[in-house]
């Protein structure tokens, strides 16, 4: 990770960028054009990035300097990857220029040592080609159904 990465508990004070990763956390394929910014506050996507810092919402973000750059947070809630009423839904996105080295790990496993005292089990819900998902999978979740191209993956915590 970059020395100048900094991880901090990602709270409502936050939530312009939370909007901000919601939309990086859409999985665009290669070659595709890129999504309208609006398309986070259709119905089935805005409830991942509204009114964070509720009860029970549960997250972190990456700051370079002063500058958000990432954040992966958790939120019980009837989305793409929805399990059951007890499992929290995880999101996590990385401004494009600082993929690839290494921050996404570290804020999933801070996000998932935090989560482990809240719930037994966390998802997510991730488009099948997407290279994200090889990282879920090193980390520990399983694919438990795959639905027009998308897989929703659970990791035991506890």
């Amino acid at each position: 990770m970059p020395a100048n990465v900094v991880l901090h508990p990602l709270t409502a004070a936050h939530q312009d960028f939370v909007w901000t990763a919601l939309y990086h956390a859409i999985y665009v394929a290669p070659g595709d054009p890129p999504l309208p910014p609006e398309i986070v506050h259709l119905p089935d996507i805005a409830p991942y990035a509204a009114d964070f810092g509720r009860a029970g919402d549960l997250g972190v973000i990456a700051t370079a300097g002063d500058q958000p750059i990432g954040a992966a947070w958790a939120r019980r809630m009837h989305g793409y990857g929805y399990v059951d009423d007890d499992t929290p839904e995880l999101s996590i996105a990385l401004l494009p220029g600082w993929r690839g080295a290494g921050i996404g790990s570290l804020l999933l496993e801070r996000l998932l040592g935090e989560l482990s005292g809240d719930a037994a089990q966390v998802s997510l819900s991730v488009v099948w080609e997407n290279p994200a998902r090889r990282l879920y999978e090193r980390l520990g979740f399983v694919t438990v159904a795959l639905e027009g191209g998308s897989a929703t993956m659970v990791k035991r915590l506890r």
